[in-house]
C-alpha cells in the first residue's frame, strides 16, 4: 500500500484513536477492566505506533510542491525544537487535570501554588503545536503540510476546549484558577518565589529535555531520512 490511500488509512486510524475512546464510556470501561495504568501505557503505546506510521505514509505521499524550502526555515525549526522540548519535558504532570498529561484536582493551582502551570497550564499541547508549526514551515509539499498543519491546529484548539472544560467543572473557582495559572507567560522567571520552589525539579527536567533534544538532532537522519541541520 503506499500513495494517498496509506496516507488517508494512517491519518483517519490516527485521528479515530483520539475520539472513539470517549464515545458511550469506552475510555471508563477499559480502565475499569485494565486498570488506569495498563489502559494509557497501551493507548500511548498505539498512538506512539500510529503517529510513526502516519509519518511514514506522508512520506511517501505524492510529492506536491506547495513551496520551496529555504536555508531560514531550518534555522527556524532547531531554535523551535528545544524551546519544544522543554515545554514538554518541564510541563509533564502539571498541576492541571484539564489538558493533555496534566494531573491533580486544581484545587492547589487555584489556593497555593500552581507550580509548572503558573508559567504554563498546557505546555503539552504547547511543545505539540509548535513542533507541528515549525515542521510544517520547513515541509512544503502537501502531503506534509496536512500532516503538521493538522497538529498544530488540534493542538492549540485543544487549548481552548480543555479551558472550557476546567471553567465548567470549578465554576466559582474558575477565577482564581486562571488568574494563577496562563497559557504561557514569562513573569514566573521574574519571580524569585517561583525559581526557589521549581529550580531543583527544573534543573534535572531542563537536562533531561537537552539530552533528548541532541539525540532526536543527531538521531533524525538516519532514523527519518533528512537530516535537521541547516
Amino acid at each position: 500500500m503506499g500513495g494517498w490511500g496509506e496516507y488517508g488509512l494512517a491519518m483517519g486510524l490516527f485521528i479515530a484513536s483520539h475520539f472513539l475512546p470517549r464515545i458511550g464510556g469506552l475510555r471508563e470501561r477499559l480502565i475499569g477492566a485494565v486498570g488506569r495504568r495498563m489502559y494509557f501505557l497501551v493507548y500511548g503505546l498505539v498512538s506512539l505506533l500510529l503517529l510513526a506510521w502516519v509519518i511514514v505514509a506522508a512520506g511517501r505521499a505524492p510529492y506536491v510542491e506547495l513551496w520551496a524550502q529555504m536555508p531560514w526555515m531550518r534555522w527556524l525549526l532547531n531554535l523551535a525544537m528545544p524551546l519544544a522540548g522543554l515545554l514538554a519535558i518541564c510541563g509533564a504532570g502539571v498541576n492541571n487535570p484539564w489538558t493533555l498529561g496534566g494531573r491533580g484536582d486544581g484545587a492547589s493551582a487555584t489556593s497555593g501554588a500552581p507550580g509548572f502551570a503558573a508559567l504554563s497550564r498546557h505546555p503539552l499541547l504547547l511543545a505539540l503545536g509548535l513542533w507541528a508549526a515549525a515542521h510544517a514551515v520547513v515541509n512544503g509539499d502537501l502531503a506534509h503540510l496536512t500532516l503538521f498543519g493538522g497538529f498544530a491546529l488540534l493542538a492549540f484548539g485543544a487549548i481552548a476546549l480543555f479551558d472550557r472544560r476546567a471553567a465548567r467543572a470549578l465554576g466559582g473557582q474558575a477565577p482564581a484558577f486562571f488568574a494563577r495559572t496562563a497559557i504561557l507567560s514569562p513573569a514566573p522567571l521574574a519571580n524569585l518565589g517561583w525559581w526557589r520552589a521549581m529550580a531543583p525539579r527544573m534543573a534535572v527536567r531542563a537536562a533531561i529535555a537537552l539530552a533528548l533534544w541532541l539525540a532526536l538532532l543527531h538521531l533524525h537522519a538516519p532514523v527519518i531520512g533528512v537530516s535537521p541541520f541547516p
